[in-house]
């Protein structure tokens, strides 16, 4: 491999976002690409693959469908060149199992020349028009330098602990990340609190909940006013879409962060089967007991979590959000389902000079994701929630975002893009009729290697 090649992109992380990408540019005529991740093998969220586990998107959502239904890299094809496109078919379910779409993207990454694992980026210079990446070989320690025209940053969201917690200080406690590697102490500790009302949240509930006829005490908190759904009607999620993403990027910033504010539950909800599911176990094994050792709270604010006397038991503070008193409760384990922030990288620094920022530091991200001052150069994967609103993480835009970002690096239209796919109209502006849903669709042939 030729160390002074000069790439047309180079991504940095190599999560599902960034594994879509390097898979819809990889059979793009003239383009090359690299990507690097420092891990040695794609494996995503592995402490949270729960054997029953399932995407909170249907199976289209994949790493490639929606921008290109014939790629090879689709989950269909994983299923036929598996042998399981049967037994998904007969199965009937539209949402995958996370396991299975793990293996799937797994399967992807393998058959991929242009992905790079266990190599670590440790710095980005601009030089001579070029962004000049320098990458650690993490088994050997060796240093290279690799050259590209544009960046794109997939380094993802790391998980979040609230600042008052010392993970030094608290062994007993841990991120929903890290649950299976935990679950064997946690099933024999005596007690769990679990703190959080997301979908991970639930689900590690539901995984636990059995033991509690063995003797666990398992006590589930949230700040939240209530354990909601997730909203999933069909009109609600038509703002997954092109046309809701442009009306949310055209707001003011202080607007942004309102409406964000007041959007949880379309994106950080429990699966409504799920809740469910959960208070069906809960009654079933109430009909023949005298109580649960089953502690379920909302409203509850978490403010301290310290050690007590007894070794291994941990005093957890909380304030009641609404009664505005104090409550207190004490667990052998804590599980912290606190969810995910972005991290900015500190390659970047030595591109600072290169990247817009919002007054409060947050990336001034454009509407086709690049933030760099040209506004052509560097682009973000789920690093624009800000921007462009609560489907930045879905794994169904990710293939759109993709779209946007081969056609901006190659200058033409390699995979269609859809303006508009909702029967609503947001916003005051009247639609273009050329964009509405009877469009004629532009020819898709030959598009890729043109």
């Amino acid at each position: 491999m030729n160390a002074q090649q000069t790439y047309s992109l180079i991504g940095i992380g190599i999560g599902p976002f960034n594994l879509g990408l390097a898979a819809l540019i990889e059979p793009v005529a003239n383009t090359n690409s690299l990507f690097f991740d420092q891990s040695e093998s794609f494996d995503w969220h592995p402490g949270l693959l729960l054997p029953n586990a399932t995407l909170q998107v249907p199976f289209m959502a994949d790493l490639v469908t929606l921008a290109d239904p014939t790629n090879k890299y689709s989950f269909l094809n994983y299923c036929k060149q598996t042998g399981r496109i049967y037994p998904f078919y007969i199965r009937e379910n539209f949402n995958i199992l996370r396991k299975e779409y793990n293996c799937y993207c797994q399967w992807v990454a393998t058959q991929l020349s242009n992905c790079r694992f266990g190599y670590e980026v440790t710095g980005i210079a601009y030089n001579n028009n070029l962004y000049e990446v320098t990458v650690r070989r993490t088994k050997t320690g060796k240093t290279e330098t690799y050259y590209a025209e544009r960046l794109a940053l997939g380094t993802g969201t790391q998980p979040y602990i609230p600042a008052f917690i010392d993970r030094n200080q608290l062994p007993g406690v841990i991120h929903t990340s890290q649950y299976l590697l935990h679950k064997n102490q946690l099933l024999n500790s005596g007690s769990v609190a679990l703190i959080g009302s997301g979908q991970s949240a639930a689900e590690i509930f539901q995984d636990l909940l059995p033991a509690t006829q063995q003797g666990l005490q398992l006590n589930w908190f949230t700040r939240s006013p209530r354990f909601y759904p997730m909203e999933y009607s069909k009109l609600t999620l038509e703002l997954t879409s092109p046309e809701y993403v442009d009306y949310f990027y055209n707001l003011s910033e202080e607007r942004r962060k309102k409406l964000l504010s007041k959007q949880n539950a379309l994106y950080k909800g429990i699966n409504y089967d799920l809740i469910n599911d959960i208070f069906d176990q809960l009654y079933e094994m109430s009909v023949d007991a005298i109580s649960l050792p089953v502690n379920i709270r909302s409203n509850m604010r978490l403010e301290n979590i310290s050690p007590t006397n007894t070794a291994g038991l941990y005093e957890l503070s909380f304030t009641e959000t609404e009664q505005q008193e104090a409550y207190q409760c004490a667990a052998n384990y804590v599980v912290l389902a606190t969810g995910y922030k972005y991290k900015e990288p500190a390659f970047l620094q030595g591109i600072a000079a290169r990247i817009n920022r919002q007054p409060d530091g947050l990336y001034e991200v454009q509407r086709d994701y690049t933030i760099d001052v040209n506004g052509e150069e560097i682009f973000v994967q789920n690093a624009e929630l800000h921007t462009h609103g609560f489907v930045t993480p879905d794994l169904g835009m990710g293939a759109y975002r993709n779209a946007h970002i081969i056609n901006k690096v190659t200058g033409r239209e390699v995979y269609p893009i859809e303006k508009r796919i909702a029967f609503q109209t947001f916003g005051t502006e009247k639609a273009d009729p050329s964009t509405t849903l009877r469009a004629t669709v532009p020819a898709y042939s030959n598009t890729i290697q043109a």
